[in-house]
């Protein structure tokens, strides 16, 4: 098992991994340090069952390396880093606070290399128990959850998606959403604000159901997501969901999600370029919650202030979309274009 680790790391393109097996609960820590050109790397903390540790390791590399397009897609002064704890079964309870406590530990053996907070799989309260053993997490002082902030980025860019795939602002428009958590949620109630019309799916169908009876919306099983017709399909929870088996089913005109890497290889951009369906980069479209922390961070702006910064997430969109319609190429590019340029003014 450690030689497919190493493996793995050999071939990544990042600064390097601390990693870490827990053998009370037989889990693994890791923290994947993508990029550091922009300043001190910061991502968030994922923590789920993974089939192998291999599995988690790949996936905080991933991550890290989207930490780093994201926070050079908006322009902020951090790295891009990312942690997860591959857990191999459920821990709930002491046994879980007892974990994170480690986790802090191990966070704060970096001196503040890397700062971490809220992920998927991990909670306001679990951070505060990290804080507590660690230091080096985003939060505190009211804003320890970042999804109604990722949820206005979404909304923004889902406005944005609208006029350059239909021409339309989102009144009328069908909106698939593929999650309704802690950033679904959210992002449903603001688009049932805004006119638009909600099919929405999560694993958890009793959650979707009740959510769509309150909002006016219907539902539709996980497993038939691909193959429901709607506008505007918003992948809001795991990743990969795009790839080569999925994308010739899509019945929509565009994709515009909070989930990260929901490409499951580069090449499904242009698998959907060539589809006709325009694709939102999701490090672009998901920003909102990492740029509100960031702020929070900086303790320079308010609460609305710092709303109104997350909707402008929508007008780089818009430039990334346009450049991209001008170059008749998937807007992937033009995004990364954009991330270079940035990388390589520091």
């Amino acid at each position: 098992m450690t030689d497919e680790l190493i493996k793995l790391i050999q071939v990544w393109d990042g600064q390097g991994v601390y990693m870490k097996y827990d053998k009370p609960t037989d889990t693994w820590f890791f923290i994947a340090l993508h990029d550091p050109t922009l300043g001190y790397m910061a991502g968030g903390c994922r923590m789920k069952v993974y089939p192998t540790p291999a599995d988690g390791l790949r996936d905080a590399m991933r991550l890290g390396r989207g930490m780093t397009h994201k926070w050079a897609a908006i322009d902020f002064h951090f790295g891009g880093g990312k942690s997860v704890i591959a857990l191999s079964h459920p821990i709930e309870g002491q046994e879980r606070e007892a974990l994170l406590r480690r986790f802090g530990r191990m966070l704060r053996s970096l001196n503040g290399a890397y700062v971490t907070g809220v992920d998927l799989g991990t909670s306001p309260e679990d951070m505060a128990i990290v804080r507590e053993a660690g230091k080096y997490v985003f939060g505190g002082e009211g804003h320890e959850d970042p999804g109604p902030f990722t949820a206005l980025g979404v909304f923004s860019c889902i406005e944005t998606t609208a006029r350059h795939a239909l021409g339309r602002d989102l009144n009328g428009v069908s909106v698939l959403i593929q999650g309704v958590g802690d950033v679904g949620e959210p992002l449903a109630r603001m688009l049932a604000e805004a006119g638009a019309k909600l099919i929405l799916s999560d694993l958890d169908q009793a959650r979707a159901s009740k959510l769509a009876a309150e909002l006016g919306g219907s539902t539709v099983d996980p497993d038939k997501v691909p193959d429901t017709e709607c506008d505007i399909l918003a992948p809001s929870a795991v990743g990969a969901t795009l790839n080569k088996d999925t994308i010739p089913r899509l019945r929509c005109r565009a994709v515009a999600g909070s989930a990260n890497n929901q490409l499951e290889e580069d090449a499904d951009a242009q698998r959907l370029h060539e589809r006709g369906i325009l694709y939102a980069p999701d490090y672009i479209v998901n920003a909102g919650g990492a740029m509100a922390f960031a702020l929070f961070h900086e303790g320079k702006l308010s609460g609305e202030e710092v709303n109104d910064r997350i909707r402008k997430i929508g007008d780089s969109l818009d430039r990334i979309l346009g450049e991209a319609k001008e170059r008749n190429e998937s807007p992937v590019h033009a995004a990364t274009r954009r991330v270079e340029q940035v990388l390589g003014q520091h």
